[in-house]
């Protein structure tokens, strides 16, 4: 490194989300005595009412340090690794590590975490740094089920107040620069795209900038002020992806429920099948996604303090979570409509079978009178 470009390093932190689901659901309290935790609360500003508050508080674990596999930072930094463990068995894996870095390396850097062949790497050693949590409080895990394929993460480059530079002149100036580290892209960017990357940003103090994007975000803030800053990101990130977990559960949900209505539709005796036990399944998941729904939507509640509040609602915008609300619900009543229909089927295929009784009966005993007489 030049001493010109060692004149030119940026100085910050590195902040790397992972979220996971462990099942159906975690008994927090016998969690807490299986592995020692602290009980999570929300920083709070001076005006935020003490009833603002997550019920129940999730849990966080202090894991060991890890070493993270980013050659283009130089030495690998060391990162502290923290997880917070959630009521309805959601777990977000959080790594810290300091960053010396030029402009052009945290390009680079930011590509990196968007290439199929390296990308994995961190989730990885996420999955890795977890798994010994996972062990210990397994038996408080209802249903334990940690899918392979199924975690969401989210990258955030916080730098300190003003630094690279004042918020007006990253966002003007050095947008092209900004764009690439939202958008994990070390190649220029079009003015289209430059501008869509910057389209949602939110300011607190003079120094300080928020810039949410899909997959990353820029952050300046001190150490200090940004930790409920960081708490609303990881929080945002795991909804996302819980938000996956109910809409997948419900694709797998529909694809059985058009079984059974073909089955209702093209069973010869419709009447003599029972379907009560995929009805109560069908039933129970979607009382279950509801429960869900609305647990991971309680966590949210973030209105006690409304610069938080702003900055939730730029993350669901960036996620698209509303979305993913409205498709979760569609879903929900079309499971719903499916009930109705297979009931409303059995009901009916039975009723008449009885009404033919009825008049077999009836027609018997007509005939039995006239062979009497």
């Amino acid at each position: 490194m030049s001493p010109a470009d060692s004149e030119n390093l940026l100085m910050g932190r590195l902040h790397l989300y992972v979220a996971f689901d462990w099942g159906e659901e975690i008994d927090l309290e016998q969690a807490a005595r299986l592995a020692p935790a602290a009980v999570l609360t929300l920083a709070r500003r001076p005006r935020t009412p003490s009833s603002i508050t997550y019920k129940p508080p999730p849990l966080r674990f202090q894991l060991e340090p890890v070493a993270l596999d980013l050659p283009i930072l130089g030495d690998a930094p060391i990162a502290s690794v923290e997880a917070t463990v959630f009521d309805f068995a959601a777990v977000s894996v959080a790594l810290h590590a300091p960053f010396r870095a030029t402009a052009a390396q945290l390009t680079a850097l930011a590509a990196r975490f968007a290439d199929p062949a390296t990308a994995p790497s961190i989730v990885q050693t996420a999955r890795r740094t977890l798994e010994p949590l996972h062990e210990r409080i397994r038996p408080a895990i209802q249903k334990p089920l940690w899918h392979d394929a199924l975690w969401e993460e989210y990258i955030v480059f916080q730098f300190p107040p003003a630094m690279p530079a004042e918020p007006a002149t990253l966002l003007t100036e050095r947008g092209g620069w900004l764009a690439s580290l939202l958008r994990l892209e070390d190649q220029p960017l079009s003015e289209e795209e430059i501008t869509e990357a910057l389209r949602l940003s939110l300011r607190y103090g003079l120094g300080d900038l928020f810039v949410p994007d899909w997959a990353a975000a820029v952050l300046l803030d001190d150490e200090q002020g940004c930790v409920e800053t960081l708490q609303t990101i990881e929080f945002a990130n795991l909804q996302l992806l819980e938000f996956r977990h109910i809409d997948d559960r419900l694709d797998a949900v529909m694809a059985r429920a058009d079984q059974l209505i073909r089955q209702v539709a093209h069973s010869r005796l419709p009447f003599w099948r029972s379907h009560d036990a995929p009805l109560r399944i069908l039933g129970e998941l979607k009382v279950e996604a509801n429960g869900l729904f609305e647990r991971t939507g309680n966590v949210f509640k973030l209105i006690g303090d409304q610069y938080l509040a702003r900055l939730y609602r730029l993350l669901a915008r960036r996620f698209h979570l509303s979305e993913w609300e409205g498709s979760i619900q569609r879903k929900l009543e079309v499971i719903e409509g499916v009930y109705r229909v297979v009931s409303n089927q059995t009901v009916t295929f039975r009723m008449e079978f009885m009404e033919g009784i009825v008049i077999l009966l009836i027609f018997l005993e007509i005939l039995l009178a006239f062979f009497r007489h």
